[in-house]
């Protein structure tokens, strides 16, 4: 169990079955909690994981329950707009589980100013407290339900919310006019590199990859193509259903705080397992990610067409085999 969680538990926190957990990653740990309760997770990665575990496990919440837990993310208006959602959600108890890193002491200084809090209690530089539920006192808190950047549909908490990724803008500003038939955006986003795509001449399919479910409802409505096709899917692992004359891609390089370059190599080598024998890929990475000796073992030709200070853009073809 999370310690923070078990300790609460042991000092007198009660939990009402149907319960649901909003946004646990790997590294929570739900074993003491019944496989009954429901998890809610739109990482797929993290959603496959409780699945495997057992559990319950949606996208997003479906219906009501008693008490609800949430496990904060690092982005404000995200933790927010999920304390409010589970408010909603909940008739019982709001539980709240966070590291200092990720603004606990700032989100309990604030809750606190408009219920009564159970708690805190603090363990493993974080901290767990709990309240009675209450939708109206937190419904300002709310995600938008339409929420724009440069004319672009977005949500909070996915990646560049708040307007085009500059790294993105300078890729899509690299590509060449002809792409291919078949194309894929792996880690596509909420779709800005898809959505400047659509005018490639010969496009007959794009294949927009994402494992944030959020993200990929967003690339659904500024995608709105007939050709392009959805796949809530890591794209580490995804395996494209036709043969892919090429593959674009803006790879994230961390799922927590720290730089973890083996997400975009896992990127690279799906690429080159899903293109065709002379395929192309067209990457963008910061400057300082080793991703050099990863795409010369996965590709025959590869090379540095653009980039500045803060990024470099690759073209690489001909996968190896």
């Amino acid at each position: 169990m999370s310690p923070r969680i078990d300790l609460a538990l042991k000092s007198g926190l009660t939990l009402t079955q149907p319960l649901k957990v909003l946004g646990p990653t790997t590294a929570t740990d739900l074993s003491a909690l019944p496989h009954e309760a429901e998890v809610v997770q739109p990482f797929k990665p993290f959603h496959d994981h409780f699945a495997d575990l057992g559990f319950s496990v949606s996208p997003e919440a479906q219906g009501s329950c008693q008490d609800a837990i949430v496990i904060l993310p690092r982005a404000k208006a995200l933790a927010r707009s999920m304390v409010q959602q589970a408010c909603t959600l909940a008739s019982g108890l709001v539980v709240v589980d966070g590291a200092k890193t990720d603004g606990v002491d700032s989100l309990l200084k604030d809750i606190r100013k408009r219920v009564g809090i159970e708690g805190p209690i603090s363990k493993a530089h974080g901290k767990i407290f709990w309240f009675q539920s209450d939708a109206k006192v937190f419904a300002d808190w709310a995600a938008p339900e339409y929420q724009t950047a440069d004319g672009y549909q977005t949500a909070p908490g996915v990646f560049s919310a708040d307007g085009v990724d500059p790294a993105s803008a300078l890729l899509l500003a690299a590509l060449p006019d002809k792409l291919g038939a078949r194309v894929a955006d792996l880690g596509a986003g909420w779709g800005y590199l898809s959505a400047g795509l659509l005018q490639a001449p010969g496009l007959k399919s794009l294949h927009l990859v994402e494992a944030d479910h959020a993200a990929l409802t967003c690339a659904r409505a500024n995608v709105a193509d007939p050709r392009a096709q959805f796949h809530w899917a890591d794209a580490v692992s995804w395996h494209a259903p036709e043969p892919i004359d090429t593959i674009i891609m803006n790879p994230p390089f961390h799922t927590s705080r720290s730089a973890e370059p083996a997400l975009g190599q896992g990127f690279i080598s799906s690429a080159a397992r899903n293109l065709t024998r002379n395929g192309s890929l067209w990457m963008v990475a910061n400057r300082h990610l080793p991703y050099e000796t990863t795409l010369t073992d996965a590709f025959t030709h590869v090379e540095e067409v653009t980039g500045d200070n803060r990024f470099k853009v690759f073209h690489a073809s001909r996968p190896r085999r």
